[in-house]
């Protein structure tokens, strides 16, 4: 296996060697290995994991929400290139659309045409790319129709009220954020059901916390929302699975063992 010292690995890589060992302090990226002289050693497998810190930095994700990205299997991980691409190819576009907007105010301001509207023009391709309906590039008509109905039934007018406000900026980075937080979970459930643990030890407890920590950023601890929350999943379980707008990526036995979990952890609450 080929191995790079520091400063070899960074010239490859194109970043600093303050940089790596920066990552290597708060534990976004280590070495694969170290010299007997102590010094880091490292492998193609950690430009791969450098390339998506650095993809996700771009994108605007803090380095604690990388590494929670990171923890999710190499699978997923591979996977994540396709979100990566889709999600840069949008800012990208977000991007083009701004500048026409200022050369379009450029080409006012020459011939001696301009007045505050161009400016406000600017402003306002800027808020329209950053609040356009970016689900459909992932979700059919269909889907996201069977999604609105779902959450007609299970929600009062309130709380839609509430979801909307506290919404309303939620953006596709917002969104990728938290499915890789919700990957993470999902990959160490799995892991502890593979592994015969048990709800209540330490590991388990932990992803309990996580859990209910992500499900109470979307209610706000709200009970209203928890209870519309709890109704959307019943009526999704009750559809025919070709009806369902989305695949919940844990199965029976892993349900019980994550439900068991979170009895233990709210009852160590009260």
């Amino acid at each position: 296996m080929l191995m790079y010292h520091t400063g070899e690995f960074a010239q490859v890589a194109d970043v600093t060697e303050r940089t790596l060992r920066y990552y290597d302090k708060v534990g976004l990226l280590s070495p694969s290995g170290y010299t007997e002289a102590g010094y880091r050693l490292y492998t193609h497998e950690d430009l791969l994991r450098l390339q998506q810190i650095l993809a996700l930095k771009f994108l605007g994700f803090s380095l604690a929400e990388i590494k929670a990205y990171l923890q999710v299997d190499p699978v997923v991980l591979q996977d994540s290139l396709a979100v990566q691409k889709a999600m840069m190819q949008e800012r990208r576009e977000q991007l083009d659309a701004i500048i026409q907007a200022i050369d379009e105010t450029q080409k006012a301001l020459r011939t001696g045409h301009s007045d505050w509207d161009s400016l406000v023009h600017v402003i306002q391709v800027i808020q329209m790319t950053q609040h356009n309906d970016w689900r459909k590039k992932y979700l059919t008509d269909e889907q996201l129709k069977t999604m609105e109905e779902l959450s007609r039934n299970a929600y009062t007018d309130e709380d839609k009220a509430k979801i909307a406000e506290w919404g309303k900026n939620w953006s596709e980075e917002d969104q990728a954020r938290v499915s890789q937080q919700w990957d993470a979970n999902f990959t160490e459930l799995r892991r502890l059901v593979a592994q015969g643990a048990d709800p209540a030890s330490l590991e388990a407890q932990a992803l309990a916390q996580r859990w209910s920590d992500l499900v109470g950023q979307f209610t706000h601890g709200d009970p209203g929302i928890s209870r519309g929350l709890r109704k959307y999943y019943e009526g999704y379980a009750a559809l025919p699975s070709e009806q369902r707008p989305f695949t919940y990526p844990v199965d029976e036995q892993s349900m019980t063992f994550i439900q068991q979990a979170l009895k233990i952890y709210l009852e160590n609450q009260e």
